[in-house]
C-alpha cells in the first residue's frame, strides 16, 4: 500500500504543479483578448491567429486543469444523496464512479483523440482561416488533458482504498497541506 500512496503523492504533485501553472493562462488570454480588441479598434486590424490562440489557450486551461480540479474535489457533484451517507460509503461510491465512468471515458477519449493529433502533426494541418495557426498543439491538449485526468482518478482511487483499509486519512476531510488554501 505504501508504494501506491507514494505513486498517488507523485501524481498529486505533478497535477498540482500543472494546475497552478495553467491558472496563469487566464491572464494571458485576457491580455491577448484586450490587445486584440484595442488593435482592432485603433488600427482597424484583426488577426485570425490571435483569435485562434485565445481558444487554444482557453482549451488548455480547461483540459490541463481538470485533473487539478478533481484532486481538490472541486468538480461538479450531486451531493443530495451522498452527503447523507457515511464517509466510507462515499469513498466506495467515488471508487465505483471512477472505475465505471471516469476511467473508461478518459481511456476512450485518449484512444480516439491520439490518432487525430498524430494526423495533424504529420500533415502540419493548418486552420482553414487566413492567418490561422497550426492545429496540432490544440489537438494534443485533448489526449494529454484526459491522460492527466485518468492519472488523477487513479490517485483518488488509491487514496480512497487506503482510507477504507485504514492506511490513510479520509481524502474528503481536508485538502493536503501542499495545496490547501488559507482562509481569507
Amino acid at each position: 500500500m505504501q508504494w501506491m500512496l507514494a505513486l498517488s503523492r507523485l501524481i498529486d504533485a505533478v497535477n498540482a504543479i500543472i494546475g497552478r501553472s495553467v491558472s496563469w493562462i487566464v491572464l494571458v488570454v485576457v491580455l491577448i483578448s484586450a490587445g486584440n480588441a484595442i488593435v482592432r479598434k485603433l488600427f482597424n486590424y484583426s488577426s485570425n491567429g490571435l483569435l485562434e490562440i485565445q481558444w487554444y489557450l482557453f482549451s488548455a486551461l480547461f483540459l490541463l486543469a481538470a485533473a487539478y480540479t478533481l484532486q481538490r474535489n472541486e468538480h461538479i457533484r450531486i451531493d443530495l444523496i451522498t452527503s447523507r451517507l457515511s464517509r466510507r460509503a462515499q469513498a466506495v461510491i467515488d471508487i465505483l464512479g471512477t472505475l465505471l465512468f471516469l476511467f473508461p471515458l478518459c481511456a476512450l477519449l485518449v484512444y480516439f483523440s491520439w490518432p487525430i493529433f498524430v494526423d495533424a502533426w504529420t500533415t502540419q494541418e493548418m486552420s482553414s482561416d487566413a492567418g490561422g495557426l497550426v492545429r496540432w498543439p490544440a489537438l494534443l491538449l485533448v489526449p494529454v488533458g484526459f491522460a492527466l485526468l485518468w492519472l488523477q482518478g487513479l490517485s483518488e482511487v488509491i487514496k480512497r482504498l487506503a482510507f477504507l483499509a485504514g492506511a490513510g486519512p479520509d481524502p474528503l476531510e481536508k485538502a493536503p497541506e501542499h495545496y490547501r488554501e488559507e482562509p481569507v
